[in-house]
């Protein structure tokens, strides 16, 4: 019979050799070293901005041009986050919740458009299907800063400017998501699963729903997170489609401070402010990569793999 102490002894020499077998594979020589030297250039050179933005955050607008950059100098986190939720009736809180909103309805219909856009392209045969599929790849190519004008000129045809509409319907459009998911469906989704279902009697949208869509779900998962990212942090359009400030978001909103911080000699006051909510404007983005970062990474490899 295998006693505690055999079991604790096989262990320990499972872990030796599995030490001993990554000091083998573990890189040596200059390579190794220059590979490391790189690898650290490049977290700090990356660390650095937000290390700058995390120590502004914490003085006050004097101290922003009187101490050194890169190390705090005072405490004054919680008197900036106070002037921000109170300065001028609390209108940050309202951006971040404009934010929020088109965030969480431009990134959830983005992601319901590319899903069933990019399954048809990699499932259904209809007249069309490769020349739409190369005009969409065309696209991708395509920056989305020079549609914004056309993008206006058609909202407002349609007298959608200045609103919540006029920001969210430009981002209901992925092309990228739509390539993801045709990639991934067309490597993950067997044939014969869709064709047994076709026999049992299903139609096309249960078979989406109930066959097709939970074998995409880390495609879901990361075109969901890729348009949450772009839309949080969609500034051009934006700044173009919305002159009420009530509906900016937080990029517009702080860029708004920013400009009258420079413009106007009387209100310096907004330097700190604008740093304080640019680095809340960050968290939920952080919250975000963190808690679907192993689904982002599915999501990304899947579509690769033959």
């Amino acid at each position: 019979m295998t006693t505690l102490t055999d079991t604790a002894a096989t262990a320990r020499t499972d872990h030796r050799k599995a030490r001993r077998a990554g000091e083998l594979t573990r890189p040596q020589g200059p390579g190794a070293v220059l590979s490391y030297a790189v690898l650290v250039f490049m977290f700090g050179y990356f660390l650095l901005p937000f290390w700058w933005l995390l120590v502004a955050s914490t003085k006050s607008n004097e101290a922003l041009f009187s101490s050194p950059a890169l190390w705090f100098s005072g405490n004054g986190l919680f008197d900036n986050l106070h002037q921000l939720v109170t300065f001028n009736n609390g209108i940050y809180l309202r951006w971040m919740l404009n934010s929020a909103m088109y965030a969480a309805v431009g990134g959830i219909g983005a992601t319901v458009v590319s899903a069933f856009a990019g399954y048809a392209f990699a499932k259904l045969r209809f007249p069309g299907r490769n020349l739409l599929f190369n005009v969409l790849l065309g696209l991708i190519m395509v920056p989305a800063t020079a549609l914004v004008l056309p993008t206006y000129l058609l909202l407002s045809r349609a007298g959608l400017v200045d609103s919540f509409w006029s920001v969210i319907l430009p981002t209901l459009l992925n092309p990228f998501g739509v390539y993801l998911f045709r990639v991934y469906a067309q490597d993950s989704v067997p044939d014969e699963m869709l064709e047994a279902a076709r026999i049992d009697g299903a139609g096309e949208l249960r078979i989406f729903r109930s066959v097709a869509l939970p074998v995409m779900r880390p495609a879901l998962v990361t075109v969901l997170l890729f348009s949450i990212v772009a839309t949080w942090n969609n500034f051009f359009l934006p700044l173009v489609m919305l002159s009420n400030d009530r509906l900016f978001p937080l990029t517009v909103g702080l860029r708004t401070w920013y400009q009258s911080a420079t413009i106007n000699s009387g209100a310096e006051v907004l330097f700190n402010l604008v740093i304080v909510g640019s680095v809340l404007a960050i968290v939920p983005l952080i919250i975000a990569f963190l808690l679907l970062q192993r689904y982002w990474q599915g999501g990304l490899t899947v579509g690769s793999l033959k």
